[in-house]
């Protein structure tokens, strides 16, 4: 699996303790990786980072992504050899809230990431990820291509948007064929799964209210989306990476990887609304209600419909979504439903063989990434 790249390398995620970062060390782990990961704190309670005591199986290391003395220190300590970049302020709504934290953790914290590894020459391979939300939207039924403008008119996108811009200087002027690391960015949005707890995200605002047995406000539900399930990104980057690696250390690849940027996302048919995911989660869990809220994005622009093209990915990569929308709503919900149940299966458990049967899906479909 991703020829088999990370067993036995030293890996540094930033932004691990949050939802991706959770499942993302994860799946390291069981690739036999050794894993340090990088954060600020622990975003939400609960969190899948505490619940799965992740921080039993790492090395887990505390800062401020916009401390770049701190990181620098850190990944000298660490020597990782393969970093990804995931940590950021994730949410639109919360960037209208702080915009100056906002654009301090995603752009200058990418900054600083990009400056850590250019002062230590154990890495070899560098995963920057941003957002499907660093396109300039302009609400085209198409999806965006990786060529196509970047910005945005919310504090969030216009971070990623400038994120990306620092990365590519950085990969023109540094990171060119005669240095030790090859870097890329990567791009997805919508991800959704078990051990979410974010605000202002319609799944865990739906767990939440089904565990408690109450009524779930729907704050924009003709919004469109291209959902997928937390695996499917995770998937692209642990697949670029290895290939990034690869290319460092003078292996023969099909294409350049480095200096590029590739979307993550689900078939171009997998768009639905938020209602439709509400509908889907509803026929999971007995006993599910929602209502519409039909004031809560008064005074706050956040776009109704964005999609990537993948084509990249699959051309250069090989690399295609795994899971139909049916199949992530039944993915998400059994996570949850699980977790709330209790049982023998402690939330490292559910994550572990839910990432099992995904590479069981992607075996059949005889993805590359999985020789």
């Amino acid at each position: 699996m991703f020829a088999n790249c990370y067993k036995g390398r030293r890996v540094l995620v930033t932004g691990h303790t949050g939802f991706k970062g959770s499942w993302l060390i994860t799946w390291l782990l069981k690739l036999g990786a050794e894993v340090a990961g990088y954060s600020v704190g622990i975003p939400t309670s609960p969190s899948l980072f505490e619940s799965a005591e992740l921080d039993r199986k790492i090395h887990d290391f505390r800062g401020d992504v916009r401390d770049r003395k701190r990181l620098t220190a850190v990944m000298q300590t660490f020597q990782p050899e393969i970093v990804f970049h995931l940590a950021a302020q994730a949410l639109v709504r919360a960037s209208y809230a702080d915009p100056a934290g906002t654009i301090e953790t995603n752009a200058i914290g990418t900054l600083n990431v990009l400056e850590a590894v250019r002062a230590t020459s154990s890495v070899r391979a560098l995963v920057c990820i941003t957002s499907d939300k660093a396109y300039r939207n302009v609400e085209w039924v198409w999806g965006y291509r990786e060529t196509d403008a970047l910005g945005g008119d919310d504090p969030y996108s216009a971070s990623k948007g400038c994120a990306e811009i620092i990365a590519h200087s950085y990969f023109a002027s540094f990171f060119h064929d005669d240095s030790a690391a090859r870097c890329a960015t990567s791009r997805a949005g919508n991800v959704i799964g078990g051990g979410d707890w974010a605000a202002d995200r319609i799944v865990p605002d739906c767990a939440r209210a089904w565990n408690a047995k109450r009524a779930v406000e729907i704050r924009s539900p003709l919004a469109t989306r291209p959902w997928q399930h937390v695996l499917e990104p995770l998937s692209g980057y642990l697949w670029l990476g290895s290939r990034l690696f690869a290319e460092a250390n003078g292996q023969e690849c099909a294409f350049r990887y480095a200096g590029e940027s590739f979307n993550f996302g689900p078939s171009s048919d997998s768009s639905h609304t938020v209602a439709q995911v509400v509908e889907s989660l509803a026929a999971q869990w007995p006993g599910f209600e929602s209502k519409m809220d039909a004031l809560g994005q008064r005074g706050m622009k956040e776009c109704t419909l964005l999609k990537l093209c993948c084509d990249k990915a699959l051309a250069w990569l090989d690399w295609r979504a795994v899971l139909d929308f049916d199949t992530t709503m039944r993915f998400t919900a059994q996570w949850y439903e699980r977790f709330y149940a209790g049982g023998s299966a402690g939330a490292y458990d559910i994550t572990s063989l839910q990432i099992d049967e995904y590479c069981d899906f992607a075996a059949k479909r005889q993805l590359a990434w999985m020789r």
